[in-house]
């Protein structure tokens, strides 16, 4: 019995550690992937939990208790496939840990999950035959962000697909007027500001 237990065990994790994208047979998963810890484990995924939102949806494929499509995981990031794709092969690339924005998310976590885009992205248009890709963040509301969870959207493209209505669209040159250089301006006291105060440089 206690064998049994720790083969099952060790066979958790190792789901966790290894990448999702081929099952021992050498295959891809078609299923949706949904494991559940042992009680012996309990009180490492409740340390989990103190990393994540209850209410959020990608917290709950993180800790297991939402189902998905998982095709990379690793101790930063974990890749999945849209539920609602824009492409065949549309993923994203989520962090582990919960953070509401782009800005909100550590540079060392935005670098882990960039880090894997070459990586992931080449692996999706070879088996999507594609040849191409967009790489998009949706931050804020009016940008379309639906889950306020930081995620990278890698979405599979081929010639003439027609995704995107704006790209049939002609561009205007920049105009090199006093709106332009007053948003320059604007842009960079922003940027002084911000670096100010990641430097503890701002006055009392």
């Amino acid at each position: 019995m206690e064998e049994a237990k720790a083969k099952r065990r060790l066979s958790i994790l190792c789901s966790h550690l290894r990448p999702l994208g081929a099952s021992d047979s050498g295959h891809a998963p078609t299923h949706l992937i949904s494991s559940r810890v042992s009680n012996s484990d309990s009180e490492t995924e409740n340390n989990k939990k103190n990393l994540h939102q209850n209410d959020c949806v990608f917290c709950k494929i993180i800790i297991n208790e939402s189902p998905s499509v998982k095709l990379y995981e690793d101790d930063m990031c974990l890749c999945i496939l849209d539920r609602n794709p824009l492409s065949h092969g549309h993923s994203l690339i989520i962090p582990k840990s919960h953070f509401c924005s782009l800005e909100a998310t550590p540079p060392s976590v935005v670098a882990a999950m960039c880090s894997k885009v070459p990586f992931i992205s080449s692996a999706i248009m070879k088996a999507t035959d594609s040849d191409s890709f967009n790489l998009l963040v949706n931050n804020g509301a009016s940008a379309g962000q639906v889950i306020f969870h930081t995620h990278i959207h890698i979405i599979p493209r081929k010639a003439h697909d027609c995704l995107w209505p704006s790209e049939s669209l002609r561009r205007r040159r920049l105009k090199l007027d006093q709106d332009v250089f007053k948003l320059v301006d604007s842009v960079r006291e922003q940027l002084s500001v911000s670096n100010d105060t990641k430097n503890g440089l701002t006055g009392n």
